[in-house]
């Protein structure tokens, strides 16, 4: 009888437990500790060492020459990145990340790419074709920069699995490496003039009753 009172008892001080839930902010670039998936730490780092090398690199010194006037900052579009991963990975993340970083090195200029472009032309259209807008002010086709060069890349993931044994104590071990390539090539003469690779290894062990 006691016993029947004590789990009366225990479920009824866990039921209003149950519909709880609880929220809170955390460290976006702290390592990712919840699954070994593809993380915004990665992505964050990724980017962040893609654009520390570029913008180190001596290879930019010839795009800065006296013809530009008293603007040196290099031209760039940014290219696409290519999944090759098993994951549905966003590298427009990773690119849109590394747009922001040059521009705030203040090194470089970017010259809008696809998303851009379209929003560019339909208010090219818009101030051109509506009546709306001063002639004086409005603006036309064909006075875009050229860029110098164009940035892209491929994201590749190399998977592997230790399974479950005597030996390892009913423990599975599961590693994921991902490999980021990043090239910038010349426009004009189509030369690659700087190229970087990146690696992370993620490990995750799971026990005997994991997943």
């Amino acid at each position: 009888m006691r016993t029947s009172k004590l789990a009366a008892l225990a479920a009824a001080l866990l039921l209003p437990l149950a519909g709880c839930s609880s929220l809170d902010y955390g460290d976006a670039q702290a390592t990712e500790t919840v699954t070994i998936d593809f993380s915004t730490g990665d992505l964050l780092n990724l980017a962040a060492g893609m654009v520390d090398s570029l913008t180190a690199s001596p290879a930019l010194s010839q795009y800065e020459h006296p013809s530009k006037g008293n603007d040196l900052r290099v031209v760039m579009v940014m290219g696409g990145v290519e999944n090759r991963t098993t994951e549905h990975i966003d590298t427009k993340g990773i690119t849109d990340e590394m747009r922001v970083r040059m521009l705030e090195s203040g090194r470089f200029r970017i010259v809008s790419a696809e998303q851009g472009q379209g929003a560019i032309a339909d208010q090219v259209r818009f101030q051109q074709g509506t009546g709306k807008v001063d002639p004086a002010t409005a603006k036309a086709f064909g006075s875009q920069v050229g860029a110098d060069m164009v940035i892209y890349g491929t994201l590749r993931s190399i998977e592997k699995e230790r399974g479950r044994s005597l030996a390892s104590a009913g423990v599975k071990t599961d590693l994921l490496d991902y490999q980021f390539v990043l090239t910038a090539a010349d426009i004009t003469t189509g030369e690659e003039i700087w190229a970087k690779s990146q690696y992370i290894r993620k490990r995750e062990k799971t026990g005997l009753f994991g997943r």
